[in-house]
């Protein structure tokens, strides 16, 4: 092992591994969304985004953590972390060469460019941040990379608040993780690996750390996660040989921060006694999804007892208040790893809201739980315990315990209703019969023509639609003539779905805030929050509902909003729920009972809703489950068990129809191939799935999979305003046919129009109905 021949810094004694970086309002979307419009310049979006990050660091001042410390990690990000390893690297595609300007950098006009796309140009693929409901954008790498220390940014923003009196920890993707996250470039050969690059890309990453340090930078923070997710299809051995190389290269160097490296999302397992082995000076360990390793070689002990371990006992994926005495607990315990202990979230927190105290309806609820701010004030109680005692932090660990105790004994946590009947199931209630059998009712029932069309669900949410909502609320509309104004909306929606000619119709959801969060707000169990926002993609903000008791149905949510839309038409139309998994994934969930108990309870309410449905004449019924992979664990060990009980929550909210009763369920970047044999054993009759940024790769999936349900591989990306052209769509359709039989492929975008405008929805709508006739034609001659 090596030793860094400079003095390092202690590492502060507690720290956070990331920020939320929205805005207490959302300004960063606001800001960000009105660049992209063009009414502000991109010199006003910097000065908006300075004075955002002067204000974090004042807040996380304010909590607790250190002015000089290194304690506050300097995180921010105008879009996504990834992009901005991408960016910082030069890993910029072949395609967008153009907006690469002559020193070798890109603009912020460039940077949304890469995110968004433009004209013919695809921007980069998107997909689920292991096993959060944040996305990060895919680099593409391959041998025609030309890496090279193309954005100086993170040192630019340690020095803007080193001038305002800030010592902070620069926050980086590391470079195997930004390698294993990477797929190869349109350039490079069929067996190329990004991860064979690291040699080229290390350089790079080793100027950085050379510039940091120049600046003043004590400590940097490189974010491996890759290394705790056995999904990645890379062999483990390759990849604990690039890490060692990896903090060989960086630890050696002369003039370099000192190097903490965190290893959130789950355990670490055979990677630590390299981490151990290597350099670093910091390793950090998440102990809410992980563990403390046990049975390690002299050699690793050894080689741990002279880093500091950074033990994440800090939950960064919920916002639960927690049991602060067993977070100590754990943080104690770690001692017999390193004599050198700091305590921290086990996530960044870019996962939660800022301020609990910003809500002003959750009544006792609010007592239970810890945003970001007062996760914040946890990890300073926790590093005053480590350092002080025990004795001097125990009234907070008493309230804390209080807290915990009224919770789990508070009316509503346990039902016994709910429970007798979650008792009561049984083998039959997971199950609907033969599938050749539904195939051949649902075709006598719907008569649907070949390459059947149909959208995801929901249409654009306009000002109008979210004005109308906000004076109900307020309470300037009754709710009488909120729901005028919303059957109105509805009907222009069906108007406009019947002139482009779509074959199955939705209602277009304009009275759901969001897909998760409108039914929460109608099943008894959940609350919701007032500014409670994190960052699901971009500017993209979702505020996740908090599951906190028993779930049940007390009345039926979306029946009338289905009946009234049929009515308007003799085109059928789908009933549109979201998925029990979904609901799951898309709320903080209670933490005092297994997920699969709580899916249950969800999957029964809305079993509830579809026998409703069906009871009213609406022959579709599409059950949304975009969350399928998002959940699934990163362990290897840990799949059969989720497996079985995520889809065996879907079943059991679907398997009450009729034969005739078609069900459909949508996925969105959920890397099909992963999940292939759980989405079959779903049974839904017709599965839409993303496929638009990835260029239809999962055909081949499906191909060799032998998947024979219906399939709807997505042709339009509505994450990106671009109108995709009629010649690209029908190129993807012809590529999905190649792989699909006729008989089983519909036409769809990727997932729901909600935040896109009616002038590019109704333009992409129209080319790829356009290419659907085309393709349709070809095909029926060829039968």
């Amino acid at each position: 092992m090596t030793t860094a021949p400079f003095t390092t810094a202690p590492f502060p004694a507690g720290t956070i591994l990331g920020y939320p970086r929205i805005g207490r309002r959302r300004e960063l979307k606001k800001a960000v969304e009105a660049f992209w419009a063009g009414s502000t310049t991109a010199e006003e979006l910097e000065q908006t985004t300075a004075g955002l990050r002067a204000a974090t660091r004042a807040r996380l001042l304010e909590l607790g953590l250190g002015r000089d410390d290194s304690s506050i990690p300097e995180s921010f990000s105008y879009y996504d972390q990834v992009l901005d390893a991408a960016v910082a690297v030069g890993a910029v595609p072949s395609r967008f060469a153009h907006l690469v300007q002559a020193d070798g950098s890109i603009d912020l006009a460039g940077y949304f460019t890469l995110a968004r796309g433009v004209g013919d140009s695809l921007p980069l693929e998107m997909t689920k941040w292991f096993d959060s409901n944040y996305h990060y954008l895919v680099p593409e790498i391959g041998p025609e990379t030309s890496f090279h220390l193309a954005s100086d940014r993170i040192v630019r923003e340690f020095e803007e608040a080193k001038a305002a009196g800030f010592l902070t920890r620069p926050v980086l993707v590391g470079p195997v993780t930004f390698l294993l996250l990477a797929k190869p470039s349109d350039e490079a050969p069929a067996d190329f690996a990004p991860l064979s690059r690291l040699g080229d890309l290390l350089p790079v990453y080793a100027e950085l750390l050379t510039r940091l340090r120049a600046a003043g930078a004590e400590w940097v923070q490189l974010d491996e996660p890759g290394l705790v997710n056995e999904s990645i299809p890379v062999p483990r051995t390759e990849q604990l040989a690039a890490l060692a190389e990896a903090y060989r290269v960086l630890g050696g160097l002369s003039e370099r921060p000192a190097i903490f490296v965190a290893a959130p999302y789950g355990e670490l397992g055979d990677a630590l006694p390299v981490l151990a082995a290597s350099a670093v000076e910091a390793i950090g360990v998440d102990l809410v999804r992980g563990a403390l390793p046990v049975g390690l070689d002299a050699d690793t002990s050894a080689a741990l007892a002279t880093k500091t371990i950074v033990a994440g006992v800090v939950d960064g994926h919920n916002i639960w208040r927690g049991d602060l005495a067993a977070a100590l607990s754990t943080a104690e315990s770690v001692s017999a790893l390193s004599p050198t202990v700091a305590v921290s979230s086990s996530t960044s927190l870019l996962h939660v809201p800022h301020d609990v105290a910003e809500e002003t309806a959750l009544g006792q609820l609010a007592d239970w739980l810890a945003f970001a701010d007062q996760k914040v004030g946890q990890i300073a109680v926790l590093a005053a315990g480590l350092r002080d005692g025990r004795a001097a932090i125990q009234p907070e660990l008493d309230a804390a315990a209080a807290a915990l105790a009224a919770r789990l004994a508070a009316p509503g946590v346990r039902e016994s209703a709910v429970r007798s009947r979650t008792a009561a199931l049984s083998a039959g209630d997971y199950s609907r019969g033969d599938y050749a059998e539904r195939v051949a009712a649902q075709d006598a029932a719907l008569q649907l023509p070949l390459l059947p069309t149909t959208t995801i669900g929901s249409f654009p949410q306009t000002g109008e639609i979210r004005r109308a909502r906000a004076r109900l609320n307020s309470g300037a509309l009754s709710a009488a003539e909120y729901e005028q104004l919303m059957k109105e909306e509805i009907g222009r929606v069906v108007e406009l779905q019947e002139e482009i000619g779509l074959d199955v119709l939705v209602h277009g959801e304009p009275e759901r805030n969001d897909m998760v969060q409108y039914f929460a707000e109608n099943l008894d169990g959940f609350a919701v929050t007032e500014h409670g926002w994190v960052q699901s993609y971009g500017s993209r903000c979702t505020r996740p509902s908090l599951l906190w008791g028993d779930v049940s149905r007390p009345a039926p949510i979306t029946v009338d909003w289905s009946v009234y839309t049929q009515s308007l038409t003799a085109k059928p139309v789908k009933g549109m729920l979201t998925g029990p998994v979904t609901i799951l994934a898309w709320s903080f969930v209670r933490d005092d009972q297994p997920l699969a108990e709580t899916a249950s309870q969800v999957a029964l309410a809305l079993r509830d809703e579809i026998a409703d449905l069906e009871a009213a004449g609406i022959g579709i019924v599409q059950v949304d489950e975009p969350a399928l992979r998002e959940l699934l664990p990163l362990k290897r060990a840990d799949h059969a068990d989720y497996l079985e009980w995520s889809v065996g929550s879907f079943r059991l909210a679907t398997a009450g129809v009729r034969a005739e009763t078609q069900i459909h369920t949508h996925l969105c970047y959920s890397e099909f191939g992963v999940v292939i044999d759980a989405i079959s054993r779903l049974d839904a009759d017709v599965t839409s799935i993303e496929a638009a940024r990835s260029r239809m790769e999962i055909v081949d999936d499906i191909e060799r999979s032998g998947f024979d349900h219906g399939i709807g591989p997505g042709v339009y990306d509505i994450h990106s305003p671009r109108v995709p052209a009629v010649a690209e769509l029908t190129e993807l359709l012809e590529r999905a046919l190649a792989a699909v039989p006729g008989r089983q492929l519909w036409v769809n975008p990727d997932c729901g129009l909600k935040t896109r405008g009616y002038a590019e929805t109704v333009e992409s709508l129209q080319n790829m109905l356009e290419a659907t006739r085309a393709v349709r034609a070809n095909a029926e001659v060829s039968v």
